[in-house]
């Protein structure tokens, strides 16, 4: 490269080649620069679908909520990929309560839950075995997804995001603010998935907790500026989803659906309406 006056290249007559980029006398804090960087982005696994089965509201009920769950899984996996993860449940809720009456910070609590849901996520795929679904290390999971949903119809990780002590503050409380509903989702826009499905303990969306107020009216799909501008007092998700989806390249909707009735599962794979639809 011969040498140069302009002051962002240096000068050099030793012969090596230097790299040229688009950003490469750019600053990334420039919005214009940052807005000529949204183009297209590919989808790595368009064809697997992401399916979340709820810690607190599946897993805590035992056999008798599980196992339904789990033949119903079995039988959609006859057919279709499946990358499967799950919350820490009550586990995470007692370390949460522990954390906090000890005043720790938001980054540790968030990575005492990984490690109540990576239990949740073994023992899910330990009845999933049968099925050929194998749980992936953390540590392994994300560089060979794409290896591991070639080779077996299902995998299954521990669904929060792995923040860890980067764990975003919550606006409110200490209470880590990405968890597995987060995970499911983030998982789905990163790998490009066909959907993303979160399976719960009621029939989706309602206006209040239904499970406390019987008069609790059904939400069938909403959009997200309208359910933010609703501020309803309380979500079966993760409130940061409504703060994620605006965002998305890849996905544009999720759904909820009721795992008290496992049937809706393989309905729900198949594009089905059969729970709340949350989308853009």
């Amino acid at each position: 490269m011969m040498a140069t006056s302009d002051p962002m290249i240096p000068e050099t007559n030793d012969g090596r080649h230097h790299i040229f980029s688009m950003l490469m006398r750019e600053s990334l804090l420039d919005k214009d620069v940052m807005a000529s960087t949204d183009k297209p982005v590919m989808r790595m696994l368009p064809d697997a679908h992401v399916m979340k089965i709820g810690g607190r509201s599946i897993m805590d009920r035992g056999s008798e909520a599980l196992l339904p769950v789990v033949k119903a899984v079995g039988k959609v996996l006859q057919s279709n990929r499946l990358i499967l993860s799950t919350g820490g449940g009550a586990r995470s809720r007692h370390v949460y309560s522990i954390g906090l009456d000890l005043g720790l910070p938001t980054g540790v609590l968030a990575q005492l839950a990984l490690a109540d849901g990576l239990g949740n996520a073994h023992m899910l795929g330990t009845l999933l075995a049968p099925h050929g679904v194998v749980a992936i290390p953390p540590e392994l999971f994300g560089h060979l997804l794409p290896l591991f949903v070639r080779a077996v119809p299902g995998v299954i990780f521990n669904g929060d995001p792995p923040y860890a002590l980067w764990e975003h503050p919550p606006k409110i409380g200490r209470i880590p603010p990405h968890r597995s509903d987060a995970g499911a989702l983030l998982l789905g826009e990163c790998f490009g998935c066909k959907s993303v499905t979160l399976v719960k303990d009621v029939d989706g969306l309602f206006t209040k907790d239904p499970h406390r107020d019987s008069k609790a009216e059904f939400i069938e799909k909403i959009s997200v500026a309208e359910l933010q501008e609703r501020n309803l007092a309380t979500l079966p998700f993760d409130r940061v989803l409504l703060d994620l989806l605006p965002n998305a390249r890849l996905m544009k909707q999720f759904q909820i659906i009721n795992g008290l009735k496992p049937e809706l599962l393989e309905k729900a794979i198949r594009g089905e309406h059969v729970g709340t639809i949350v989308h853009l």
